[in-house]
């Protein structure tokens, strides 16, 4: 068995359900000490809600040495329904040239590639002229408040550079290489909650129907053309996920209605320019309301430099696939890590089964995942593909 599939394995049977490690980052550490990382545990979060962080770090003896990250995370969603698995879920099973359980893609598979890379680069090279450094959480299922958002500011406390990052998420679509996100986008969602006046339905004259009033904005607002995107990113866009109004009762007219909406946004927009086009198309309209904003991460992008080609070189060598670039999905933790790191890409293994009821990672990905991080370190590390 290899080395990356016996690690792999390892962290599957461990139930990390969010925010919950469950001993992961214990393995990761017995076999980063060893390697020369001093490895730090920045845990946080309530009791209840204990959240564990590791910021693992090796330094070069290099003057002016520069630093990769890799990060990653080691909780996983709920399972779902227990009977509908083929198979226990914390228990990894093969089948089928698969590798079945929660977290198999996302991302243990990755992190286990992370370290073994690792362990065979410094094998090779013990004296590289790079920092090497790991960023683990189990909070990125979660609320992500006391995961790597907490990290990433201990760091820029110390004011700790970092040049590179690669995190693990599972970013391929058809097999391992063929996609990488150099980016995602922003996430703002608000809450609006328009006020009328309640009353009986057969007298709408003496209420006032907040529904009726707030669908001319809400039917506006979902026809605007927010901005056209770039090269980078699609155009901005803005969603209702839910509506929440009436009193359960089919004769009245409710006194308030809810609607939960959200922007996926580019770098063309702001948080605030958006506010304020939604605020303004909310007062022409005349309505009452309240409006809760929740900033959920900032769109950010690597555009083609060192980090990337070196991946993508590292890609095409050990697969023959030619990736291509693309912000789309949903956020991940690179919106944090990008605020203290000039270059973030996420690279992993296909993402088809992610969440999902058997969750798998194909047998054949795992060697060809752990090489291109290994590439990408030997790469990096003779600055093979500098600007």
């Amino acid at each position: 068995m290899s080395p990356t599939l016996l690690l792999t394995e390892q962290l599957i049977s461990r139930p990390s359900v969010t925010p919950h490690d469950e001993g992961c980052l214990e393995i990761l550490v017995a076999r980063l000490e060893p390697l020369g990382f001093v490895c730090e545990r920045m845990d946080s979060g309530p009791d209840d809600f204990r959240v564990s962080n590791l910021w693992a770090k090796r330094s070069s003896a290099s003057a002016g040495a520069r630093t990769l990250v890799f990060a990653g995370h080691t909780d996983v969603v709920p399972t779902g329904p227990l009977e509908q698995w083929s198979s226990p879920p914390f228990t990894p099973m093969h089948r089928n040239g698969r590798l079945y359980g929660r977290g198999a893609s996302d991302m243990k598979a990755s992190i286990a590639a992370f370290v073994v890379a690792l362990e065979e680069f410094l094998a090779a090279q013990p004296d590289p002229d790079i920092n090497l450094a790991l960023l683990l959480t189990s909070d990125e299922e979660g609320p992500s408040v006391d995961g790597t958002k907490v990290v990433v500011e201990r760091l820029r406390e110390r004011a700790e550079p970092l040049e590179w990052c690669i995190v693990g998420e599972p970013t391929s679509v058809e097999k391992t290489g063929d996609m990488i996100k150099n980016g995602r986008r922003g996430t703002l969602s608000g809450k609006l909650t328009v006020r009328g006046v309640q009353g009986h339905i057969a007298y709408p004259q003496l209420a006032r129907n907040p529904i009726h009033q707030v669908v001319p904005a809400l039917a506006e607002l979902s026809s605007i053309e927010w901005d056209r995107g770039n090269a980078f990113f699609p155009p901005t866009s803005w969603q209702m996920s839910n509506i929440h109004g009436g009193t359960g009762a089919t004769n009245v007219i409710p006194g308030s209605v809810v609607i939960d909406f959200n922007f996926r946004f580019s770098t063309e927009s702001t948080a605030e320019q958006l506010k304020k086009r939604v605020h303004a198309v909310l007062d022409r309209h005349g309505l009452e309301y309240d409006l809760s904003w929740t900033l959920g991460g900032q769109p950010f992008l690597t555009t083609p430099g060192e980090l990337v080609r070196a991946v993508q070189s590292a890609i095409r060598e050990v697969t023959g696939v030619d990736t291509e670039l693309s912000t789309t999905g949903g956020t991940s933790d690179g919106r944090f890590i990008s605020q203290i790191c000039q270059q973030v890409i996420e690279f992993g293994p296909p993402n088809a089964t992610i969440h999902k009821i058997d969750e798998y990672v194909a047998l054949a990905d795992l060697e060809p995942l752990k090489n291109v991080y290994l590439r990408t370190l030997e790469l990096l590390d003779r600055g093979a593909l500098r600007a």
